[in-house]
């Protein structure tokens, strides 16, 4: 039964990414920008080499975020399916919302690459958006759901701003459950 929920999860997970993630972070975008490159921000081409470095660190932990949460968490990202399990190894041992935090990046890179700052407005409009969403929909739900385990994650683990770990996120953490 776990091999068809993997699989389920699995698929699941992959058309959310696919409808969410890749309209948010590509399609919008280049509705904006039409992947116009302007002249860099501030006169300094470097800022190019910035953005490309955001979107690159992005989409990795993106893709590996969704992976555990149909691997780990047996579920997916929607909210129409969550995982049934907390997910607390990976980027989510430094960070409760790596999946908003890597989409932000990548959004933000592409608004640095392309000097663009209608992008800029609209990473700002997604950050708000992602944590309005998060504070009154998410976390209480996570609360209600599972009390203890999410708020011993919680009191150990920042909502937006990566850092290092303490006490047992530390050891690299435990898959526990829940429906983040």
């Amino acid at each position: 039964m776990a091999g068809v929920q993997r699989t389920i999860a699995v698929l699941g997970s992959a058309l959310f990414f696919v409808v969410a993630p890749c309209v948010v972070a590509g399609l919008i975008p280049w509705l904006i920008t039409r992947w116009q490159l302007l002249p860099p921000f501030f006169g300094l081409p470097l800022t190019r080499a910035v953005g490309a470095l955001l979107i690159l660190a992005g989409l990795p932990g993106l893709v590996d975020s969704f992976a555990r949460f149909a691997l780990r968490g047996l579920g997916t990202p929607a909210p129409i399916a969550p995982p049934r399990h907390l997910v607390v190894t990976g980027l989510y041992r430094y960070v409760r919302n790596p999946m908003y935090v890597a989409v932000g990046a990548v959004i933000l890179g592409q608004a640095v690459l392309f000097a663009d700052w209608r992008l800029v407005a609209y990473a700002a409009l997604f950050w708000l958006a992602c944590h309005l969403f998060v504070v009154t929909y998410e976390e209480p739900k996570l609360r209600r759901t599972f009390g203890g385990e999410y708020e011993a994650f919680r009191a150990n683990v920042p909502r937006w701003i990566p850092r290092g770990t303490r006490g047992e996120w530390n050891k690299g953490g435990v898959s526990r459950r829940s429906s983040s």
